[in-house]
């Protein structure tokens, strides 16, 4: 424990923060149009604050549909005159070229991440380490993106094609700025698209610190880059004529209305939406390994996460032992200075983020809950000026409460008992969602018959939050439509021709 003042622990944050800033904020904080840094049209900006400290980090050009229009016509002119003509090979070169890079400054956008996001440092390079990954894994895929021959008879030669759509739009969002930018831009750039992406307007440095670093990697307009707001910049972009496909990351009720804007060009989609998972326990689980995974699976990124484990269920034979030892473990987690090795909870992403976090917390309070730990600010005024909010146990709750239907984004975790498997599983599946899931159990059968039974398109077994780069990721239900992170997603930047060729 630190001798140190408050005050003076305060002001060491302060100072860190500062020096790190002045060493990795990107020079260019303009739209990235057509290979050209560029402002706005209308030359308003926006603010993106640190949310440890509160200060601002820098000054971002605030987008509009006017800039969006410029982006796509780039994007066109880019995919028609230029990049259309790359071959599987050369965009296999660019794709491994930008890992390289992202690698060879790995600290730098790590650092950036931690800044602008706030998420704990350790955790910020383990997400640069899959950003080059990813782009690798796509740079492969860029040569295994193949047609079929169908079986017909002597009279005919049939073959289907997969083509590029041309021009993409990418909505990004905050959680995990540059990772899920190259959960996209990989498969979208392989399969020979164009792009015009919007980073979240509370995370936007990483992405364009990548532009800067890949500048003279791609050719011109391939990738445009319009920082702004949703409303301003990413609705634009939705309701574009000119883009033929649109993938989106974020909350539910904002992808079905990227969905009905989408409607409207006939466009087609990705979204990767909402989540409510479920982290099922069974009685035989080596509690303490089970107990790390279960911190994993709600902690990580500080619960900002659409797939964490928000929902615990409990077998009976173990639920008294299990919420007491991760109580404790919960408590022993440090929050604190994102920058420092040390912290295993940085502050969230904004205010906002916290009061949305605080109101559904209230929610579960004023039911009658018990909170087990947190349920409030950590107590340290070193933090004060932080966006910050304990690690949270909630237990003694209606499955039906808000605070349990709905998605908090936010370190709070909520316990339910369980006895019987088949009233377990049901009330696992009894919410709107079906992003991930989780099981826990030393009994091989029964992880996969339980992993069958949830409606969830990812189940981890015995762990958590394990991302590598092949592994398809998606949504059933009002969690998403497609999948990303795997050879799939390049399909979904494809679209199928069919060549039917007289052999008479």
């Amino acid at each position: 424990m630190s001798t140190k003042s408050a005050s003076e622990r305060k002001t060491e944050i302060q100072q860190r923060h500062e020096t790190a800033a002045a060493e990795v904020v990107p020079s260019e904080l303009k739209l990235y149009i057509g290979g050209e840094w560029v402002e706005s049209a209308s030359g308003e900006t926006f603010q993106t604050r640190d949310p440890t400290t509160g200060e601002v980090l820098a000054d971002v050009q605030a987008g509009n549909a006017d800039d969006i229009d410029r982006a796509v016509e780039a994007a066109w002119e880019a995919y028609d005159e230029t990049w259309s003509d790359y071959s599987t090979a050369d965009r296999q070169e660019v794709l491994e070229t930008i890992a390289d890079r992202v690698e060879a400054k790995k600290q730098e956008f790590a650092t950036l991440e931690s800044l602008d996001n706030g998420k704990p440092i350790t955790e910020a390079r383990i997400d640069m380490g899959l950003v080059a990954d990813h782009f690798r894994y796509f740079a492969g895929a860029a040569r295994t993106n193949e047609g079929t021959t169908v079986p017909t008879d002597d009279s005919r030669h049939v073959q289907t094609i997969r083509e590029p759509y041309g021009v993409v739009g990418q909505i990004i969002p905050w959680n995990f700025p540059l990772l899920m930018a190259a959960w996209k831009l990989g498969p979208a750039l392989s399969a020979g698209n164009a792009v015009v992406l919007k980073p979240a307007e509370e995370t936007p440095l990483t992405v364009l610190k990548l532009m800067e670093e890949i500048d003279d990697v791609l050719p011109d307009g391939v990738v445009n880059v319009v920082t702004g707001y949703g409303r301003e910049a990413g609705e634009p972009l939705t309701q574009h004529s000119d883009v033929r496909k649109l993938a989106f990351t974020g909350s539910t009720e904002v992808g079905k209305s990227v969905m009905k804007n989408a409607a409207d060009n006939v466009a087609d989609l990705t979204l990767e939406l909402g989540g409510k998972s479920p982290l099922v326990v069974f009685p035989d689980a080596d509690l303490d390994r089970a107990v790390q995974t279960t911190i994993i699976s709600i902690f990580f990124n500080t619960g900002e996460c659409c797939c964490a484990g928000s929902r615990l269920f409990l077998h009976t034979d173990i639920k008294d032992q299990f919420v007491e030892k991760l109580a404790a473990a919960a408590e022993d987690l440090t929050v604190g200075d994102p920058l420092l090795d040390s912290t295993d909870l940085g502050p969230k992403v904004t205010q906002e983020q916290v009061d949305r976090t605080m109101e559904y917390i209230e929610t579960a309070r004023d039911s009658g809950a018990t909170f087990v730990t947190g349920g409030e600010a950590p107590d340290d005024e070193a933090l004060e000026n932080g966006c910050f909010v304990a690690p949270t146990l909630i237990d003694d709750i209606d499955h039906d409460n808000k605070a349990v239907q709905e998605e908090i984004f936010g370190p709070v975790q909520e316990v339910f008992e369980w006895t019987d498997y088949d009233e377990m599983i049901e009330r696992a599946n009894d919410v709107e969602y079906g992003l991930a899931a989780g099981v826990i159990t030393n009994d091989v059968t029964k992880a996969y018959e339980t992993a069958k039974d949830i409606e969830a398109g990812n189940i981890w077994v015995n762990q958590y939050n394990d991302f590598p780069a092949g592994q398809p990721f998606g949504g059933y239900k009002q969690s998403g439509i497609g999948r990303e992170t795997a050879f799939e997603a390049v399909e979904h930047y494809t679209q199928t021709k069919t060549i039917n060729l007289s052999l008479n």
